[in-house]
């Protein structure tokens, strides 16, 4: 298979539906699967997705088991050659699936690619191009990691927009719309489940290029971003989640990780639960 579509999902369900609508739309002869994982939703999520979208792979989870352990499920139980993560809350456009399916084609040294990403108004949402927040970078200037994201404007004192329409090579994919070579994760491993919301992106994205890959920006097609945050700012559970992601990044990359060189093997930094099929 080319490719599997994978969405993970709690309570929103009504964005699921046009998402998953956009995706159906969007396979254009693509030998294409989807695959929802739904965390434990309350609002009927698993009653639409049965009723609506009988062809759609659905996975069930009795607790909310976060993002990353959920995003494992489904990729070890996919096949595509490639996996197209996208959140519940957008709407990919008709030619996104064919078009980034044929730039990881042609770009053999990609591990992945972010899509170009517009609000519901169409304006360009910085981050699917640099994917680390203010917090992030002054985190990384102070751990002295910042050398190893030097395409995401840590240390610039350049304010000035960012070149929304020019394919780039970039630091971090954006979890929103990121694309994966299958063959990458076999070597780097999946998603650290220690980053249950935030920073699972980050974490991937540095391992891929530890490992000596490539990440990049594909501006030729938009994904549209609703941005409903998985938890409130400023909650305890975002205290929890976001600034704990933090700590466990600085925490796995200055003490567990002796000495980082980049094209130097990372499998010793993340030993994944599951396995993936070949």
């Amino acid at each position: 298979m080319k490719l599997s579509v994978i969405v993970v999902n709690h309570n929103l369900c009504m964005w699921l539906r046009q998402c998953i609508s956009s995706l159906e739309a969007a396979r254009n002869g693509i030998d294409c699967e989807i695959v929802v994982v739904d965390n434990a939703s309350a609002d009927k999520s698993v009653e639409m997705m049965q009723s609506k979208f009988p062809g759609v792979r659905l996975i069930e989870n009795e607790k909310n088991e976060g993002i990353a352990r959920a995003l494992n499920q489904a990729i070890t139980s996919s096949s595509g050659e490639y996996v197209f993560l996208v959140s519940p809350d957008t709407i990919v456009s008709k030619d996104t699936l064919t078009k980034v399916v044929d730039f990881m084609d042609s770009h053999t040294d990609a591990a992945g690619t972010s899509v170009r990403m517009v609000t519901p108004q169409g304006h360009f949402i910085r981050s699917s191009k640099y994917g680390l927040t203010k917090k992030w970078n002054l985190l990384l200037k102070w751990a002295g990691l910042s050398k190893y994201f030097a395409k995401s404007r840590i240390t610039s004192s350049n304010h000035s927009q960012p070149d929304e329409f020019e394919t780039a090579e970039i630091d971090v994919l954006n979890r929103s719309s990121m694309l994966l070579r299958r063959s990458a994760l076999n070597k780097v491993g999946l998603f650290d489940e220690r980053f249950v919301m935030f920073g699972y992106d980050v974490d991937l994205s540095f391992r891929l290029k530890v490992e000596g890959f490539k990440n990049y920006y594909f501006h030729k097609t938009y994904v549209i971003n609703f941005n409903i945050k998985p938890v409130q700012k400023y909650t305890f559970s975002y205290l929890k989640y976001y600034y704990g992601a933090m700590l466990a990044f600085i925490s796995k990359y200055l003490f567990e990780a002796p000495k980082l060189t980049l094209g130097a093997p990372v499998k010793t930094l993340y030993t994944p639960q599951y396995e993936i099929e070949q």
